[in-house]
């Protein structure tokens, strides 16, 4: 009895899944602290890359946000045949309410059209002596919604209200418009190529700092292949590794841009003559953070897959 307690193996601490979970983590720590350099670098090179793609990211965030305020003075004015009565009005308003795209409209009529005119005027009040309501038209002043603000969609806005019988002339700034939907388009397309670089930079880092791990323990991956163990096993900590790079490299950045933000909030008033609380300038939000540290760590697998294929075949 003794005899075959003293042969049973004893049960290590280590077994099991998270015995094999704690190796891989382990093990790939173990790798980060023999290329200390090299994953120090590595990291660096990441830091800049993500820092250029978070700054790009709150540009756009901000420049969204201006667009939009800027959008939201984007209105429709219709003018319609004189001498409405209070119900033809009514009428009119109804019609223009269904058509889809209307948010809010406003009757303008001619004495508050006087009085904007001489808003406008400012300090030359006198050009409008004699000047009486009656030569200025009373109007509709529509506000879109939100979707339909693009270029094409009040062109198809105002072509639908331009059939509305009682109608005469319909305005809204159609240069304008068109300038503020091209500089949009613009601002997203030079976002994707920024980001498209990223991914492709942050890939490629990480590719070859994994290539240099596996270039100086190569006799020891071909003896844990001899003795038995899997691709996978082999592969793992190396996984672990770039998405270890990839993560921290992210939250560096991310850290990196929030210390740029706020001394730009607390120092830009000696060189700007706005109020930067007041303008409202706004930091990452959290949906975009996260996506930016999920992205780190995707980036750093990705890299790590990429070069671990070209050395142990799947």
């Amino acid at each position: 009895m003794s005899r075959n307690k003293a042969k049973k193996r004893p049960k290590l601490a280590r077994e099991g899944v998270m015995g094999r979970i704690h190796y891989f983590v382990e093990r790939a720590f173990i790798n980060i602290r023999q290329n200390l350099l090299v994953t120090l670098l590595t990291i660096g090179t990441i830091t800049l890359a993500f820092l250029i793609l978070s700054l790009s990211l709150l540009i756009y965030v901000n420049l969204e946000r201006v667009t939009e305020s800027w959008s939201d003075r984007v209105q429709v004015t219709a003018y319609f045949t004189e001498n409405l009565s209070i119900g033809d009005l009514a009428t009119l308003k109804a019609k223009i309410k269904s058509l889809e795209g209307t948010s809010e409209i406003q009757y303008i009529s001619k004495d508050e059209a006087l009085k904007r005119f001489y808003g406008r005027l400012k300090g030359q009040e006198s050009l409008l002596e004699g000047v009486s309501a009656d030569i200025l038209p009373a109007s509709l002043e529509i506000h879109l919604k939100k979707n339909s603000r693009d270029s094409t969609s009040i062109s198809r806005y105002v072509e639908r209200l331009k059939k509305i019988p009682m109608i005469t002339e319909v305005q809204y700034g159609e240069e304008w418009v068109k300038r503020f939907s091209h500089f949009m388009n613009l601002i997203r397309f030079a976002g994707i190529l920024v980001a498209g670089f990223i991914v492709l930079a942050v890939v490629f880092i990480v590719a070859n700092t994994i290539k240099l791990t596996i270039y100086a323990r190569k006799d020891e991956l071909e003896l844990m292949g001899l003795v038995g163990a899997t691709r996978l096993f082999i592969k793992v900590p190396y996984l672990i590794e770039g998405v270890v790079q990839g993560v921290v490299g992210a939250v560096l950045a991310i850290l990196t841009l929030l210390g740029v933000y706020l001394a730009f909030l607390n120092n830009a008033d000696f060189f700007f003559t706005f109020s930067t609380m007041e303008a409202g300038l706004l930091f990452l939000p959290v949906t975009y953070l996260v996506a930016l540290v999920l992205g780190g760590a995707a980036l750093g697998f990705l890299g790590s897959l990429a070069s671990l294929k070209r050395f142990i075949s799947l």
